[in-house]
């Protein structure tokens, strides 16, 4: 965790760079385009969320946040960002072995995968599976260039990310199915991969935290894939949206109104009797046999309640968990604003039970097949 925290001291959040030099491109647009039309970044009349309920170090975030969330609620502001974005999806990680790879999927489509390693000297290591966030509609695995860094920095693993395809063309089951057959692809090309061939890791954040979570589903119906723990963080899991936190105004980042736009792109096609349990997780009758679990999520976004009533699910059933709720917090609090106090205790809480879990269910089990 040490050599983590040195790391993270001394870099700017690559997604926060990232997306702020987009958004540079896209507010210059914006003004010019809907100036006079709406107002960007105002708060809801009567919000039940405001600027000053966030912690102290995440109200400047505001302003820009609301007009994130605006933005995601809209098809034109998600094909715009889409667009804008589509030339930030590359990148390596300096210290690091970085490769892209193309897979062919069942379907016949090819799927981009990045493949992330430590330069170890050619031994086997555990693997990760890492799925993006972007609300289903967006997003990219170069946008977490700096989380699988940590991840790597924190205990030897191999990183694994699709390009999963996006629900704007492609809604459920299009991503999930993507996301499975590289899991499916990894075990199979393990040792051109210098990974076991078991025991991997699922990791993802917001809509990738719903994807992680619904692969740990199917992996533990299937047993395709056997899988030492999971992180879906602040995860995006339940189409309902009818818990209190999914229902407040003036969320920032992601709100109540951009969460409906998310799912109804997801779920285009589907009536609501025929959504599974691999689209919506939270909806599942049965957690049990479930890998151990780590999340985290803020008091100030819709996957609030979600999130703790999945947690909940799991420890009833059994299933070890790692979860804190971090008050003031807005979505994505850590990844967004990670040189903030609040912001350095959430790397720190989801780094720890990283590394904690790590040296529990996947060492310990792969020392005894040695």
């Amino acid at each position: 965790m040490k050599q983590h925290e040195r790391n993270k001291a001394g870099r700017e959040s690559q997604l926060r760079k990232r997306i702020f030099q987009v958004f540079g491109v896209i507010l210059a647009l914006l003004f010019f385009l809907v100036a006079g039309v709406f107002s960007l970044g105002s708060s809801p009349k009567n919000a039940d969320i405001t600027q000053e309920m966030h912690d102290p170090e995440l109200q400047s975030m505001y302003f820009p946040g609301r007009i994130i969330a605006t933005l995601m609620s809209k098809e034109w502001g998600v094909n715009m960002f889409n667009s804008m974005s589509a030339s930030a999806a590359t990148g390596d990680i300096e210290g690091f072995l970085s490769e892209e790879r193309f897979i062919k999927s069942s379907e016949g489509h090819e799927i981009r995968v990045r493949v992330f390693k430590p330069e170890n000297g050619g031994e086997k290591l555990p693997a990760m599976l890492y799925t993006h966030g972007g609300g289903y509609l967006s997003g990219f695995p170069e946008q977490a260039l700096d989380l699988i860094q940590d991840f790597m920095e924190t205990r030897d693993v191999v990183v694994v990310a699709p390009a999963y395809r996006l629900s704007m063309d492609h809604p459920f089951p299009a991503g999930f199915n993507d996301c499975y057959e590289t899991l499916l692809w990894m075990k199979e090309n393990a040792d051109e991969l210098g990974i076991y061939d078991d025991n991997y890791i699922l990791a993802g954040r917001s809509a990738g935290g719903g994807m992680t979570a619904a692969l740990a589903l199917k992996c533990r119906d299937t047993k395709d894939v056997s899988i030492a723990f999971q992180m879906p963080l602040f995860p995006m899991i339940d189409y309902r949206q009818n818990t209190a936190s999914a229902k407040m105004t003036g969320a920032i980042i992601w709100d109540n109104e951009s969460n409906k736009h998310g799912w109804l792109q997801y779920l285009k096609g589907l009536e609501e009797k025929e959504v599974p349990t691999y689209a919506s997780p939270a909806i599942a009758e049965d957690f049990s046999d479930l890998p151990p679990t780590i999340t985290h999520v803020g008091s100030l976004e819709p996957f609030r309640d979600e999130t703790i009533e999945y947690v909940n699910a799991l420890e009833a059933a059994g299933v070890p968990t790692k979860f804190k709720l971090f008050e003031g917090a807005y979505h994505g609090y850590n990844n967004l604003s990670p040189e903030t106090s609040i912001g350095k205790a959430g790397d720190k809480f989801q780094f720890d039970a990283f590394a904690a879990y790590y040296d529990l269910y996947v060492t310990d089990p792969l020392a005894k097949n040695k």
